[in-house]
């Protein structure tokens, strides 16, 4: 599957917007109006004026319907999410090459708010993987205390954790010991 750097761009977006929702472990990476000013900072997502709480409460629920597709377990269930997030953020295809980038597509209307503009690009971003057939490489870490969304790129589609180095060794090294002592008698 060929994945534009856009495409690409917007992934790591989702990924990272997903990955900002509180559980038991974490707290909300989305607390406050200047965490959200961050985030939009770091992904470099552009059009974006003065943030308010109110665009916070949009990109938290934005940030919800996301996960949805992460946890839907069929194409259609994805796509039902994908199509409402991009209806609702009422998309304009664009051409642009702004900031230094080559041409790319993006499908927030000018002047859109941070949530649509999220809901739209990484709605298509998304979209194209299950109209590819590729659904299925939208997970979640398989760590029992992690859970982190995450896109499989892998090209057997083997991916299993949010970060082979953190998640993925944790867990590896923990069945080494249990079958070190389990030899151990």
């Amino acid at each position: 599957m060929l994945i534009t750097h856009d495409t690409r761009c917007a992934l790591d977006t989702v990924v990272d917007l997903v990955n900002t929702s509180p559980d038991e472990h974490t707290r909300d990476g989305l607390a406050d109006v200047a965490s959200l000013a961050d985030f939009v900072r770091n992904h470099e997502i552009s059009d974006v004026g003065v943030l308010s709480e109110r665009d916070l409460a949009a990109v938290r629920e934005v940030r919800g319907r996301f996960a949805g597709i992460f946890a839907a377990d069929d194409p259609r269930t994805a796509a039902a999410f994908i199509n409402e997030l991009v209806a609702a953020a009422g998309t304009t295809p664009r051409l642009t090459d702004h900031d230094g980038y080559d041409w790319h597509v993006h499908y927030f209307a000018p002047g859109a708010s941070v949530a649509d503009h999220l809901a739209a690009d990484c709605g298509m971003a998304l979209a194209f993987f299950v109209v590819a057939g590729e659904q299925d490489r939208l997970r979640r870490c398989e760590a029992p205390d992690c859970r982190r969304a995450f896109v499989d790129l892998s090209r057997n589609r083997s991916r299993r954790y949010c970060d082979s180095r953190t998640c993925g060794n944790r867990l590896h090294v923990a069945a080494y010991r249990a079958r070190r002592k389990e030899a151990a008698g």
